[in-house]
């Protein structure tokens, strides 16, 4: 990663924000995604608590390589530079997916992909390097392997993630190659005392940058074990006060001070802050998922398939149309890093931050 393309990317970012201000006192639709997740698969390989993709008895068709560089390309012959953050389930068990990045780098779209680590091993980091992503972002729910291989349902995963980084940095030296590499802690109530302590550990470890995001309700564990009820939201709230005087010496905390303070919020289930408002995502936002299907925001209905239309038909169909005016009108507060709204401001310290690496 370099300046200028952060600049590049920084430009459509702002003109996005001039057309999703027309958009809103006009109903005129210049607008374009400036913001794009690849939901690889739902197949994966560790047995986390706060997710059921393990869990589920069928699963979603998946896109063949082929047709997801077919889905890219046409997202660039829509919008040009672009980047995409490529997620799962487990991205690295996909057949191919490290040669999905390396087209991306070859056709000058950025990727970037968020990892459990498993799979990042010599030969995988390698490889990866080689590609030349966006980004590597690792997930990590505890600064010990007790703590994380019990939250993620695999022994020994937290050993191979902190070697995968490892591995990682090694051939970014030995290559030449400068990109982030992130670590994505998912708060709850058996890990928000030990936040601290992740970002002590990230830092010890070499990474970039960490990138804090609240467990959503979604199984059975977020409701029994993993929610942080009220009884602990007073210590809950003097821990992020701390990660944010952490970062105020330095630490390298990605999130913005209000993200962080609304993380409250988000475990008291309360509506968006009026100042927050209107929801944005279904300006910006453009999330393919594993079957080709894409939405404005996981909350609302499918506006097209990849395979068998052009990114800019899909973006200006009624059916987005649609669901667009929708999101303008959802009071709903989203602190889940991927589709959190993040003001211009915000985004431009987040680059400088991934700039440092």
């Amino acid at each position: 990663m370099n300046p200028l393309t952060l600049s590049k990317l920084a430009v459509k970012h702002t003109q996005n924000a001039v057309a999703e201000s027309v958009y809103r006192n006009t109903g005129y639709d210049t607008t374009k995604p400036v913001t794009f997740y690849g939901i690889i698969n739902e197949h994966c390989n560790v047995k986390c608590r706060q997710c059921e993709y393990w869990r589920l008895k069928n699963y979603k068709d998946e896109m063949s390589i082929e047709e997801w560089k077919n889905a890219l390309l046409s997202i660039k012959a829509f919008v040009g530079e672009f980047s995409i953050n490529f997620s799962g389930g487990e991205p690295f068990i996909k057949k191919g997916f490290i040669d999905l990045l390396a087209f991306c780098g070859a056709n000058g779209i950025h990727s970037g992909v968020t990892t459990n680590g498993s799979c990042m091993t010599k030969e995988n980091a390698e490889k990866t390097v080689a590609a030349r992503p966006f980004n590597v972002n690792f997930s990590v729910d505890g600064p010990n392997a007790e703590l994380h291989d019990y939250l993620r349902g695999y022994p020994g995963l937290f050993a191979k993630l902190s070697n995968g980084i490892k591995y990682l940095r090694e051939e970014c030296d030995k290559q030449g190659v400068k990109f982030p590499i992130t670590v994505k802690p998912t708060i709850n109530k058996l890990n928000f005392r030990l936040l601290p302590d992740i970002v002590e550990w990230a830092e010890k470890m070499g990474v970039t940058t960490v990138n804090f995001q609240p467990v959503n309700r979604w199984t059975q564990e977020t409701y029994e074990e993993l929610w942080v009820e009220q009884e602990d939201q007073e210590e809950f709230a003097n821990v992020i006060e701390r990660l944010i005087e952490m970062k105020k010496n330095g630490a390298p905390i990605m999130n913005s001070d209000e993200i962080l303070r609304l993380m409250l919020p988000h475990f008291r289930e309360e509506k968006a802050p009026a100042e927050n408002m209107p929801c944005r995502v279904g300006l910006r936002n453009y999330w393919i998922e594993t079957d080709g299907n894409v939405k404005l925001c996981n909350d609302y209905p499918v506006i097209g398939n990849v395979k068998n239309e052009s990114a800019r038909d899909i973006w200006y169909g009624k059916k987005a149309q649609k669901v667009r005016q929708q999101t303008l009108d959802c009071g709903k507060l989203c602190l889940i890093t991927c589709v959190s709204q993040k003001t211009l401001m915000d985004k431009v310290k987040m680059g400088l931050k991934l700039l440092h690496n």
